[in-house]
């Protein structure tokens, strides 16, 4: 559990810095069990700075390289770390105009499933760890749920709650909660071709094209995206089965060796697309065929950066 008492001292500490231009962290968003990102300077008020098991948000997401000689803040969960590890290691911006704050995280809530737990329509919450179960207090209210019921899949079987690049970190570290890893795209890779092509199917065809999935992902960064070219068009703008399979496709390629597994994507899905489960199929066959995981070590250098002159080479005729 974080304090969020001693986060706010930590952060107001950083604020003073005359470095610092702000620190990105989370405050109480304006309706539920919303949270928000919010970029808070000196000018602001600390005292609505928060962190629970509500902050689902990807903070690295905001995260940009500023003009002026300007440090950021940014408060990060595990997952978080990882995405801003990854960016780091793909030159986005340089490591000592950062300021980390880490902070232990117990897993965060994916608000679908709490939803089906509160069936009343709520205002504001709060919500509390309490061991392996979260307390929640709405109007006038207190509800124990149990943690796993309602946690984010993603957290399930988190590698790294706990930060693994920080300047400071808030809370004591935290154990993975130890699933199976792999475990859906395992049971999906017994599947025979035919089912699996239904099924991606059925979740291709109900793709608005929105890209959500491509907006809110930290490590998609294309000034131009290939989706939106002309000259030459690999994708034609039309919203069809066809056009939608080679849109999640080519972006899960993409992103082979560089997606961390923060789950953005599949979360900012209007149409509950499981694209982690794409996602984990690439993490899962780089890991095995390369020994690589996107975001783990600062300094290492991205997967297609790599050269092994004694890389045996099996799988070319």
């Amino acid at each position: 559990m974080v304090d969020n008492k001693e986060l706010r001292q930590e952060i107001q500490k950083i604020l003073k810095q005359d470095d610092v231009k702000y620190v990105i962290c989370y405050k109480k968003g304006t309706y539920g069990f919303q949270t928000t990102p919010y970029f808070v300077s000196k000018k602001d008020n600390i005292t609505e700075i928060i962190f629970s098991p509500l902050c689902v948000n990807n903070l690295s997401s905001y995260v940009k390289s500023e003009e002026e000689n300007k440090k950021i803040g940014v408060v990060v969960k595990g997952c978080d770390s990882r995405t801003l590890v990854q960016m780091l290691n793909e030159k986005r911006l340089p490591r000592e105009r950062l300021i980390i704050i880490g902070v232990a995280c117990g897993g965060v809530i994916d608000v679908k499933k709490l939803q089906k737990n509160i069936s009343e329509p709520l205002e504001n919450i709060d919500v509390f760890e309490e061991k392996d179960k979260f307390v929640l207090q709405f109007n006038n209210k207190k509800q124990t749920i149990r943690k796993k019921e309602v946690l984010l899949d993603k957290c399930l079987h988190c590698e790294y709650p706990t930060p693994l690049n920080y300047d400071v970190l808030i809370g004591e570290k935290t154990k993975s909660l130890g699933n199976e890893e792999y475990k859906d795209v395992k049971d999906f890779e017994k599947k025979k071709p035919d089912e699996k092509w239904k099924f991606w199917e059925e979740q291709f065809s109900c793709c608005i094209r929105c890209y959500a999935c491509r907006n809110v992902c930290p490590v998609c960064y294309c000034e131009k995206c290939m989706a939106e070219q002309l000259d030459p068009q690999w994708l034609c703008r039309s919203v069809n089965l066809s056009e939608n399979a080679v849109w999640h496709i080519i972006r899960a390629f993409h992103l082979a060796g560089r997606c961390t597994g923060c789950g953005e994507c599949e979360r900012a899905c209007p149409m509950d697309i499981p694209l982690m489960l794409l996602n984990k199929k690439m993490e899962k066959d780089v890991k095995e065929l390369f020994d690589y995981s996107a975001g783990v070590e600062l300094g290492s250098k991205p997967l297609l950066a790599i050269f092994k002159p004694d890389d045996p080479e099996e799988d070319i005729k």
